[in-house]
């Protein structure tokens, strides 16, 4: 981790050596993310899990300078920079170009990680958004549970909270994101 944190310092310096060091050493474990997350994708992906990696590893260590505070932050941005991934895809496939329908998510059986199709990650997506804006912890549980497949004990590690938070704040979540992708579909 110490070696993790001294890479990411150094690219923050603009080492450009630093980004060269710095996959071998996480790249498994982002692959392990991505490989989660893809297997729970419809079959016929165009995205594979080791593209995946690539793309947001590209979008963490590219043109602009970051502030990575610890591992954590540097793996949060990974997890994030996927979920970004993600959601363009599903966008682009279902523009009016690749005939997508709007479809509901479905949260109450969403106990790891993403089980519908990628094309519903659009309406996950907008109320994720609008949940960022007003409670980002609660938002940032639902990127690692839906988007990273990790658990709620292994979330809540991550984030610094009880286990006990964290089960309060996913029944939240899994009930306001349900009431505003229930909204958003009425409108449509």
């Amino acid at each position: 981790m110490a070696d993790i944190t001294k890479i990411l310092d150094a690219i923050e310096q603009g080492d450009a050596q630093a980004a060269d060091k710095l996959l071998p050493l996480i790249y498994e474990e982002l692959r392990v993310l991505a490989a989660q997350k893809m297997s729970h994708e419809l079959p016929g992906q165009t995205l594979q899990a080791t593209a995946l990696v690539h793309e947001a590893y590209i979008r963490l260590v590219g043109k602009e300078a970051r502030n990575w505070d610890s591992r954590g932050h540097f793996f949060a941005a990974a997890v994030e920079a996927m979920r970004r991934i993600l959601v363009e895809n599903a966008r682009r496939k279902k523009s009016s170009k690749h005939g997508g329908d709007k479809l509901k998510v479905d949260l109450d059986h969403a106990d790891l990680a993403i089980e519908e199709p990628s094309e519903d990650l659009i309406a996950l997506d907008e109320a994720l958004t609008r949940l960022s804006e007003t409670d980002p912890g609660v938002a940032d549980l639902v990127k690692l549970r839906y988007f990273a497949g990790l658990t709620i004990e292994q979330a809540a590690e991550f984030l610094g909270i009880s286990r006990r938070t964290a089960v309060d704040h996913w029944a939240y979540a899994r009930a306001w994101l349900r009431r505003e992708i229930s909204k958003s579909n009425d409108l449509d």
